[in-house]
């Protein structure tokens, strides 16, 4: 009768089992002892080149292994320190299952990775029994390795958004390739460094093969855009500037419910995001209260009215339709005495280029929301990252084309 045998499961080079038992006191777990094969030379673990000598020997440490049958296996891994001469110093030799800084094997460390495209970091640590801390080291290694990288090859079309991280102002800057929806580069702050950085990534002839740039009416990115892809046309966001004009129907709505008598502060109260949301979007009461709003207040509804006519602005594939529909716009919104709306009317005007460019290059809002939805889905999923430098790579890893 043949004896059971376990090293086809463990066919780790210049290594042999000696002994396997139960670990400690818990069934659930077993140690596998591995010494040295004396039939081999020992490598450096730095510069991969043969040893000349064996400095000392007798040492070992525990490496956590993948788990057999349930049950949690730890390698007792003998070693030995070298001389060599190539480094000029001692060094540790090096092992073909394992790092030497690591404690677990190389196949438990991309098993580890593989849970972590699918489980938050806390998860995996739980299933198995690890430190948070180990588990996300090595799942930011396997990133790097895979997306520290920055790949501006073939770029038409980009898109430029932020996101926010956390309360206090803090965002992140976000580059992604409109074609394929690719999440090419990821930065702290939204300034004009920020983008620079990325920028600083690219050739002169891949800065020169960008034709459109998709983003929302931020100074700081238009400078830098401008700065290093002149020949670029930008394309302000549809769904931004919608966004601005509702944050100016709120202002004038808040003066409004100032200035009125306490019957109508009853009929307005609550009328805030009545007037925000898409008319297909309410329902039978709500509808009945935003016509009681608009019937009482002339301006919110002339506002209302102008929100809906500034999303045909971007309805149009012709330049000069585009100016005529903007200008047409600007002139009924003059009529309304609100410094807010006035305000918004001289910001579209100067930015009136990045708007008219959406005919030359039609590019979507969807996409563009749809990365960023994906990204706050990532950070709450993990209850948010504090290392923002592995959140990018988390994010450059879900958006893999």
């Amino acid at each position: 009768m043949s004896e059971l045998n376990i090293t086809k499961y463990y066919p780790f080079m210049r290594t042999k089992i000696t002994e396997q038992s139960i670990y400690g006191q818990n069934p659930d777990s077993a140690l596998i002892k591995l010494m040295p094969d004396l039939r081999y030379r020992p490598i450096c673990h730095i510069c991969g080149q043969p040893a000349a000598t064996v400095h000392s020997q007798g040492y070992r440490r525990y490496i956590r292994d993948l788990n057999m049958a349930g049950a949690r296996v730890w390698l007792q891994v003998g070693y030995r320190k070298i001389w060599c001469y190539d480094c000029q110093g001692v060094r540790v030799e090096r092992l073909s299952f394992a790092h030497a800084s690591q404690r677990v094997t190389h196949r438990m460390a991309r098993y580890i990775y593989d849970l972590c495209k699918v489980m938050t970091v806390k998860e995996v640590a739980g299933h198995l029994d690890l430190d948070p801390k180990t588990v996300k080291q090595i799942d930011k290694e396997y990133l790097e390795e895979e997306f520290g990288g920055t790949d501006t090859d073939n770029l038409r079309v980009l898109m430029i958004d932020e996101i926010a991280m956390r309360k206090g102002h803090r965002y992140m800057t976000v580059v992604a390739d409109y074609f394929s929806g690719r999440v090419i580069w990821m930065g702290a702050n939204r300034d004009k460094k920020t983008l620079g950085k990325f920028f600083a990534t690219m050739t002169q002839k891949q800065k020169k093969a960008i034709e459109a740039v998709a983003m929302d009416m931020w100074e700081p990115f238009i400078n830098r855009v401008k700065h290093h892809c002149p020949n670029a046309r930008i394309v302000f966001d549809f769904f931004h500037i919608v966004q601005s004009f509702s944050k100016v129907i709120d202002k004038v709505r808040s003066d409004e419910y100032r200035k009125a008598t306490d019957a109508e502060r009853k009929v307005l109260k609550g009328s805030r995001y009545l007037l925000l949301k898409n008319d297909e979007n309410l329902t039978h009461t709500q509808r009945n209260r935003l016509e009681a709003v608009l019937e009482l207040n002339s301006t919110l509804s002339a506002l209302y009215i102008l929100k809906d006519q500034l999303k045909m602005i971007y309805y149009y594939g012709e330049r000069a339709k585009v100016k005529q529909v903007l200008d047409e716009w600007c002139e009924m919104a003059k009529q309304i005495a609100h410094y807010s709306v006035q305000g918004f009317i001289k910001r579209l005007m100067f930015f009136e280029y990045g708007i008219l460019n959406h005919a030359d290059y039609p590019i979507g809002t969807s996409r563009l929301e749809g990365i960023n939805n994906k990204i706050k889905v990532i950070k709450r999923k993990a209850y948010g990252f504090h290392d923002e430098e592995y959140f990018a790579l988390k994010v450059k890893q879900a958006f893999v084309a």
